[in-house]
């Protein structure tokens, strides 16, 4: 008995798979937590500060992007997050204030806002959903955003199990 070849459905399927880890940020992400540098945990003392950052090796950070915040409930003076950023530039790396979540939202929301949708014009778009990087849920809700106007259908998941989402 002669069985049929084995056929690949999924790769005849048609569906354009986008996986958003593609998109994740390639430049390493550095923290820099302002908590560290205030006195008794509350406020920020201007002469210290000014020190504390002469001193700190700043080269550490080329060609990466500085994210700065304050993990406390102390209220940070705007001249604080100008200083940094003049040291930050200085060592050739980018400078954004707030947390990683708050960065990566802010990444995959400009790097979908550019996006040519016209590829995927009335496609059928599985959104993958696994990833080993940290996509934040944002990403998948801007992606959605973009593409519905555009495509025949959106899909979350793997090409062989997916949920649908909209269908136009």
């Amino acid at each position: 008995m002669k069985t049929a070849p084995l056929v690949n459905r999924v790769a005849n399927s048609g569906l354009i798979t986008i996986n958003l880890e593609d998109w994740f940020p390639k430049r390493e992400l550095h923290e820099f937590d302002l908590t560290e540098y205030l006195f008794q945990g509350l406020i920020l003392r201007e002469k210290e500060f000014r020190v504390a950052l002469r001193e700190h090796e700043w080269s550490k950070y080329e060609r990466g992007v500085v994210l700065v915040y304050c993990s406390s409930d102390a209220i940070i003076p705007m001249w604080a997050y100008m200083l940094i950023s003049t040291y930050v530039s200085d060592a050739g790396a980018e400078v954004f204030v707030g947390s990683r979540e708050a960065f990566l939202n802010h990444h995959y929301k400009k790097t979908i806002s550019e996006m040519d949708t016209q590829a995927y014009v009335d496609q059928r778009v599985v959104i993958k959903g696994c990833s080993d990087a940290p996509v934040p849920p944002g990403a998948y809700a801007y992606l959605s955003a973009r593409l519905h106007p555009v495509v025949k259908k959106i899909m979350f998941g793997e090409p062989c199990s997916t949920v649908p989402i909209w269908k136009k």
